[in-house]
């Protein structure tokens, strides 16, 4: 299963703020201006999703913080490996690390449950004592108050861990595919102020759902101008290809894409399916020296998405 899902599109908004081009001087700087760079200029964040599901996820999302172009990861907190990359974070606090913010556990044979004590969070657990693996489960047998209780739980654990915690994003999109779980992902937004994943303005307004985004930025959250989705229906055919055709046509702005770097290890393969998907995406990112260059020839500057927090803490 992916991580996310299209319908979660439906309930976002992205976190560029339009500039007003007012003939009274009255323009909003872009997004990329307010973080020092110049308006053409073009800036991506490759965040790692699923940071912490498994040893082969941890290791290759190191190597490619290390030795490839990933700058940005988001951990899952309860799941087991979440100690290790946990320590890493701590030890290396240049890294940014946000949260994967997650209340499904999807897999057939490898499970978690959640954070928070099962007593306060009862609808988030199944009959196996795990979280639901579907987000429609989530939705049918838990509450918002609930997701928002687990949703605290994880922050605070990876804080007290001593995660220096850079955003927040949603495995499967679980707090973006209802409104009133996008309500709890503002919220956690706001009580730690972080910056948020979003979908991009042009997807939201064919969907007819703009109005979102304006929620998000009245309480100043920051978040990129445009963010790869709708485009991965085609990337199972060439990862790689893919991924070069998308890096090379960045629009200016600050983009974030997202992959699952894991290690193609047989405890990957025994978790998920989309295992070579994963390797493929930690190769194309991490060894492949025709992307490299790509980045570096089209001066595309590399970010983390400790900047946007910075700026928005700034901002308030």
């Amino acid at each position: 299963m992916q991580c996310c899902q299209m319908l979660w599109l439906t309930c976002l908004a992205v976190a560029f703020l339009i500039p007003s081009s007012n003939a009274l001087g009255g323009q909003e700087p872009l997004l990329v201006e307010r973080l020092g760079y110049r308006p053409g200029d073009r800036l991506l964040i490759i965040n790692g999703d699923d940071a912490g599901m498994c040893h082969a996820a941890n290791a290759a999302t190191i190597d490619c913080m290390e030795n490839g172009l990933m700058r940005s990861a988001t951990i899952m907190v309860p799941c087991p490996w979440f100690l290790e990359i946990a320590q890493y974070a701590r030890s290396h606090p240049e890294r940014g690390f946000g949260i994967h913010l997650t209340h499904t556990s999807e897999w057939v044979k490898y499970r978690w449950g959640p954070v928070a004590p099962p007593d306060k969070v009862p609808g988030l657990i199944d009959p196996d004592g795990y979280m639901w693996r579907g987000v429609e489960e989530v939705y049918k047998h838990a509450t918002p108050e609930e997701a928002l209780i687990e949703g605290r739980a994880q922050i605070r654990r990876a804080l007290a861990a001593g995660v220096d915690v850079t955003h927040l994003d949603s495995h499967m999109g679980t707090l973006q595919l209802n409104p009133d779980y996008v309500r709890v992902y503002l919220q956690l937004a706001v009580e730690f102020n972080l910056p948020v994943r979003m979908a991009s303005q042009d997807t939201l307004a064919r969907l007819g759902h703009p109005e979102l985004r304006g929620q998000f930025a009245a309480k100043g959250i920051v978040f990129p101008d445009y963010f790869v989705y709708e485009e991965l229906k085609d990337e199972k055919a060439d990862v790689r290809g893919f991924w070069l055709s998308i890096v090379k046509n960045l629009k200016p702005g600050v983009t974030e894409l997202y992959i699952h770097a894991g290690l193609p290890t047989d405890e990957l393969k025994a978790v998920t399916g989309s295992w070579s998907t994963r390797a493929q995406e930690y190769e194309v990112f991490t060894h492949d020296k025709e992307m490299k260059q790509l980045v570096e020839k089209q001066g595309i500057k590399v970010i983390s998405y400790k900047p946007l927090r910075e700026l928005q803490r700034r901002r308030q």
